[in-house]
């Protein structure tokens, strides 16, 4: 059997050839296993980092808005790319904002656990997914049309501008509005190649006040942290009381935009039922959260915002077809 040097501290005891390919070998598998293994570490964490999850909050209305444009199912493709263009888009604008607000969410309590502050992801690799993700969002524009690809760098920059307005207004909640309301009307853009109605502008005007008033209230359980860090915010203005009032006159206003909505549609009992299951699910989040009482906020915030999405999609979107 031949014998050959093998590298570092044995590189002066003979070795069989076989074992030293068979070593190779093992070490090679192990440098992918580890590479394998960071990535999908680093995957989970980015995941859980942008939680994509809430993309829930916002894909029924981009859908809901597809389907009103098409009086109808969208063609397969265009679905394809609606999915792929939310996806990309809230994946840039969440992992940018992590990145804007690392210093902040390294100081709070409720977020100092979070990716980046723990150290448990670099900023760099960071960067790289924003980058990857508004890179996607860009492709699925240019695919659906000319007009969503034009649209694009408009939409992209309003979600990413985001992340910085809490440093100087405290209208922040309602440009959260905006970025998420872009998407069904985006996704009217993407099936029709323009506007020319105000059924998505409706639609979108929904999505703005009901954002906006339910993000006050999220806000509400960084009133200390965001006063002591001079961050603008409705419940660091006006107290943890006044914000609650803000939010429900912005819910009362997203239920009026809604009623409007229907009456313009004209989609019949099926969608009058989601009108008013909407208005009841506004009630009752605000009966969960009171200003000396924070502690259902979770439930109130991601459980009963998921349905509110959900139900609307379902029940205008049924109307649709049986009023074809």
């Amino acid at each position: 059997m031949p014998y050959v040097p093998f590298c570092g501290q044995l590189s002066l005891i003979a070795v069989p050839k076989k074992i030293v390919c068979h070593l190779c070998d093992l070490l090679r598998l192990s440098r992918i296993e580890s590479t394998v293994s960071t990535v999908i570490k680093n995957t989970r964490l980015t995941l859980e980092m942008i939680k994509i999850e809430h993309t829930l909050f916002a894909l029924p209305f981009a859908f809901l808005g597809a389907v009103l444009a098409a009086n109808g199912l969208p063609s397969v493709r265009q679905t394809l790319w609606i999915v792929v263009a939310m996806v990309g888009a809230r994946s840039a604008a969440m992992a940018f904002n992590r990145i804007a607000d690392r210093s902040f969410d390294a100081r709070n309590p409720r977020t100092a656990s979070r990716a980046l502050p723990a150290g448990l992801l670099s900023v760099g690799f960071v960067w790289i997914f924003t980058i990857v993700a508004a890179a996607l969002f860009v492709l699925a524009a240019a695919m659906l049309n000319r007009l969503t690809l034009i649209l694009s760098p408009v939409a992209l920059g309003c979600v990413l501008l985001y992340s910085f307005t809490k440093r100087w207004t405290q209208l922040s909640h309602l440009v959260l509005g905006a970025s998420l309301s872009i998407a069904p009307t985006g996704a009217w853009i993407a099936v029709r190649g323009e506007i020319g109605s105000a059924v998505p502008l409706l639609l979108s005007l929904v999505v703005l006040l009901w954002t906006a008033g339910f993000d006050i209230l999220y806000a509400c359980q960084d009133y200390d942290f965001d006063r002591r860090e001079g961050l603008k915010s409705i419940p660091a203005r006006f107290g943890i009381s006044g914000a609650l009032w803000i939010s429900r006159a912005l819910h009362a206003a997203a239920f009026l935009a809604l009623v409007w909505l229907f009456l313009i549609t004209n989609l019949g009992a099926v969608a009058f039922a989601g009108v008013l299951a909407t208005g009841a699910l506004l009630v009752y989040q605000h009966r969960l959260v009171r200003a000396d009482d924070l502690g259902r906020l979770n439930a109130a915030f991601f459980t009963t915002n998921a349905f509110v999405s959900v139900i609307l999609l379902v029940t205008f979107g049924s109307a649709v077809f049986l009023h074809r």
